[in-house]
């Protein structure tokens, strides 16, 4: 978890404040302890707070440039198929400083532009300028795994990985949405494109937001399709399945730091131990969460499927 921020006056063009800015990372110091950055220029400025999971040296900090020094990122998450993309991008030329994933990003975005963002597998929210466009682009991942929020006033655009980080600019009024409080009380959350502040946006899932030529423009560049129907054995269904499930958590073991997993016990976090067992991420690190109250305590069922794959195992217990 990072958390990126930034700004672009685009409506004025006047410099962004670099105190407004330090202040967003600020706010969002907790979801990266790892390290900070910033940068700057004119009208334009983009914050991170870095969580270092991929390439943990300084070169992989952020805000990033690539091979374009008017190109610049900064992004929350990772990309799972970031070696593959690289290795093709490397065919057609391009050149790496950085075993990071980010990197990978920028020049993804410098071989087909905005429809990189059809080619990237992850959880992601990423900010990248284009200083030779003069163009802003948002971009999230597909299922909406990693937050960004935006909002417009009358110099331009504000982003953030949280609404809070908004509260550093002075002229900024938290508000609440009405109608975001009555969709809390109704669903117990508050959908999308929606926040709890009134003026705050969310980039809804599968979606970028595209700043250029005075223009704000939100488009969404995947779908789930579920046609055509399929009607395949039990078996095969199965086997399917469970060549999904393997892939799914082979990409996701791509780390420099330790990898661990919740385990509750129940038929999912059990499948996905199982199989970081079986991919080699041994041993694996596994946590539950337990309650004095045996009827609610699942402590037990986690047990046995940490005995059974050799799991380094941890327990706590949430008391009142």
């Amino acid at each position: 978890m990072c958390g990126i921020a930034g700004r672009l006056n685009f409506r004025t063009g006047a410099p962004v404040d670099a105190r407004i800015l330090r202040g967003m990372g600020d706010f969002l110091a907790h979801r990266g302890p790892d390290g900070e950055g910033l940068w700057h220029q004119a009208a334009v400025g983009l914050v991170h707070r870095r969580l270092a999971v991929v390439d943990l040296s300084d070169a992989a900090r952020q805000p990033m440039t690539g091979e374009d020094p008017r190109v610049w990122v900064v992004c929350n998450g990772e990309i799972y198929n970031f070696r593959e993309l690289r290795a093709t991008l490397e065919a057609r030329g391009h050149r790496f400083r950085t075993q990071s994933d980010t990197e990978v990003l920028l020049a993804a975005y410098a071989a087909h532009g905005v429809e990189c963002l059809s080619r990237l597998r992850g959880m992601f929210a990423f900010a990248l300028w284009d200083g030779g466009r003069r163009r802003l682009l948002l971009g999230r991942d597909r299922t909406g795994k990693k937050p960004l929020y935006y909002r417009l006033d009358g110099d331009g655009i504000a982003f953030a990985s949280e609404p809070k980080a908004f509260l550093a600019d002075p002229s900024f009024e938290a508000t609440p949405a009405l109608e975001a409080l009555s969709d809390y009380l109704t669903f117990h959350y508050v959908p999308a494109p929606g926040s709890a502040f009134a003026g705050v946006h969310r980039v809804p899932p599968a979606h970028y937001l595209l700043v250029e030529d005075g223009q704000v423009r939100l488009e969404r560049y995947w779908r789930l399709h579920f046609l055509p129907k399929r009607q395949p054995s039990e078996e095969d269904a199965a086997a399917e399945l469970l060549a999904r499930l393997r892939d799914a958590v082979r990409c996701r073991l791509v780390a420099d730091v330790p990898l661990g997993a919740f385990l509750s016990g129940g038929i999912d976090s059990s499948a996905v131990v199982a199989l970081m067992a079986e991919a080699g991420a041994a041993p694996v690190r596994t946590f539950s969460i337990g309650f004095e109250e045996s009827a609610y305590d699942e402590r037990p069922f986690a047990r046995l499927v940490a005995r059974q794959y050799g799991c380094e195992h941890h327990e706590f217990v949430v008391r009142p």
